[in-house]
């Protein structure tokens, strides 16, 4: 005679909380390509902080810069971002003319 014990009933699930779907795909954020033209003294620094995270063993792409930018500016005030642009110099819209 063989004797078995019971199994322990499984703890539940606590209500609310749905079972985790191992299929469940993470919905990504639509990317956007764009291009823009930038002063070469500025598009300058965005190498240069490249070469600091390199030295720090820290590896960032130009995109991913730009990026922190733009979350900072995110969090400016409208006078601050105001005093901001007014200090960029401007620049002609469009592709620069290509050198012959």
């Amino acid at each position: 005679m063989i004797v078995t014990k019971p199994l322990a009933p499984k703890p539940a699930l606590p209500a609310g909380k749905p079972l985790p779907d191992a299929k469940a795909k993470v919905k990504k954020a639509k990317l956007v390509r764009d291009s823009f033209t930038m002063p070469a003294d500025e598009y300058q620094v965005l190498g240069d902080v490249k070469k600091l995270f390199l030295k720090a063993g820290l590896e960032v792409k130009k995109s991913e810069l730009l990026r922190v930018g733009v979350a900072l500016i995110r969090d400016l005030d409208l006078a601050n971002l105001k005093l901001a642009v007014a200090s960029l110099p401007p620049v002609k819209a469009g592709r620069p003319k290509k050198e012959k």
